[in-house]
Formats: structure tokens, C-alpha cells, sequence
């Protein structure tokens, strides 16, 4: 998965479909957040349990243990094939479970004949439906951002077409799969098969080509997630 996804919606779209009757224990913005070009290194919008309801908080994209601090960039995906049993996310797995949520993310496809060159997509659900990324998550108490703060996105072996435009994706979970993944109190054995297994299939989502302006990060707007197809010639 490359680095860069998009969330638009207001909250609520997200909240109300994950969870329309779950506490949502602190405030957030009403209006639509319009991130349609979320990049690493980026506070941004996660959800994750908290007592007996959910959080909703901006978190860098990104993090490393303290003992790594430093030595190379912070990474923003974790494998899911390594991610229970190596080192390196030790303190988060499987308490730091958390959700990022989307509406899309990007990918950026060689030119076979220059591989310079490459032609970003936007993929999607095909419902159009907000998406939840697995996650995993370090947020401090308090108001006021922590340096170790951070979160990373659990991400899987594509397959099928995907594959032809990257060959990783990131966990992305039904509505049903995520409520069970911030559940307090989910064992790790569980938290597991939903990692490894409850992947939406790749029937469920499309991508299109969109313009190479996503490749700026300082670039932000709807158009940025417009079909080349459909834009007048």
C-alpha cells in the first residue's frame, strides 16, 4: 500500500455506520473533514475503544517504539503476516487496535515502458460506502499531542486484479468486523482471525485512474479523486 489515502465525509457518516448506537465519548467536528489527500507524518481522524464507548482522535500517521526512534522514518503500515509476532509492535499488539477511517485510498502503477513514470488510481468500495482500515494506535491521555503518539495501518497481500495495481492492500473491514475489532474486550486469539481473514474481498471495491496532482502533498480537493475517463476531453 502506498502512502497516501482520503477522508472526506463529516464523522457522523463514518460513526453511523460503524456504530450507530455505540458512546462516543469525546467531541468532533460536525462538518466534512475533506482530507482527500491524507499523507504520512499527517494528524488525522482514528477511532478506537475507550472505556465503555469509543474515541474519536487525530493521530500521526506513522509511529515507531522509542527504542527505534530515529534510526529510520517512522512506518506507517505493519504487515499483517508479522505483525502479531515480531518486535517492532510489540506495545501495540493486540491493545492498541484502532480503526482508520477512509473513503479511498491510492496507489501509484509503473509505466511498463518507462517505469519513471507512474499512474496513480483511486480505489474504492464499489458502494462507495465508508471504508475502516485496521489499525494500530498509541495515544497518550490528554489534550495536548505525545510525541510517542502514532498509528500505523495493518495491511495484506492483494489478490485477484488488485494485484496488478499494487501488491499489497490494507485490511480493510465490513462495518461488522470493525465494531468487533475495537471491542474492549476482544482476545488476541480473535483479534487475530480478524486480521488474517475478514479482509472486504476485492469484488467489493473498483479503481480508476486519477491525475498525477495527488502526488503533491500540499495538493488537497475533490478533483484529485476524479476519473480521468470522465473528465471533458
Amino acid at each position: 500500500m502506498c502512502g497516501r489515502y482520503s477522508l472526506y465525509e463529516p464523522m457522523d457518516h463514518y460513526l453511523k455506520t460503524l456504530a450507530p448506537e455505540q458512546l462516543i465519548i469525546n467531541g468532533y467536528d460536525e462538518w466534512p473533514i475533506e482530507r482527500y489527500n491524507i499523507a504520512p507524518t499527517t494528524r488525522v481522524e482514528i477511532i478506537r475503544p475507550a472505556g465503555e464507548g469509543l474515541s474519536v482522535d487525530k493521530v500521526r500517521w506513522g509511529w515507531s517504539p522509542f527504542w527505534a526512534k530515529g534510526k529510520r522514518p517512522d512506518p506507517i503500515n505493519a504487515r499483517v503476516e508479522t505483525v502479531m509476532t515480531g518486535k517492532f509492535f510489540k506495545e501495540l499488539w493486540p491493545n492498541g487496535r484502532a480503526l482508520a477511517p477512509a473513503s479511498g485510498w491510492f496507489e501509484w502503477v509503473k509505466d511498463p515502458v518507462d517505469p519513471k513514470k507512474k499512474q496513480p488510481y483511486f480505489i474504492r468500495l464499489k458502494s462507495q460506502e465508508p471504508m475502516f482500515f485496521a489499525a494500530l494506535a498509541q495515544v497518550h491521555p490528554g489534550l495536548e499531542p505525545h510525541e510517542g503518539d502514532g498509528f500505523v495501518i495493518i495491511t495484506a497481500a492483494s489478490d485477484s486484479g488488485m494485484v496488478d495495481i499494487h501488491d499489497r492492500r490494507p485490511v480493510v473491514l465490513s462495518p461488522e468486523a470493525a465494531r468487533e475489532w475495537v471491542e474492549p474486550g476482544l482476545s488476541s486469539g480473535r483479534a487475530e482471525v480478524i486480521a488474517r481473514e475478514a479482509c472486504r474481498p476485492v469484488e467489493d471495491f473498483e479503481w480508476y485512474r486519477v491525475g498525477k496532482a495527488v502526488g503533491n502533498v500540499g495538493n488537497q480537493g475533490a478533483g484529485l479523486i476524479e476519473s480521468l475517463e470522465k473528465r471533458p476531453q
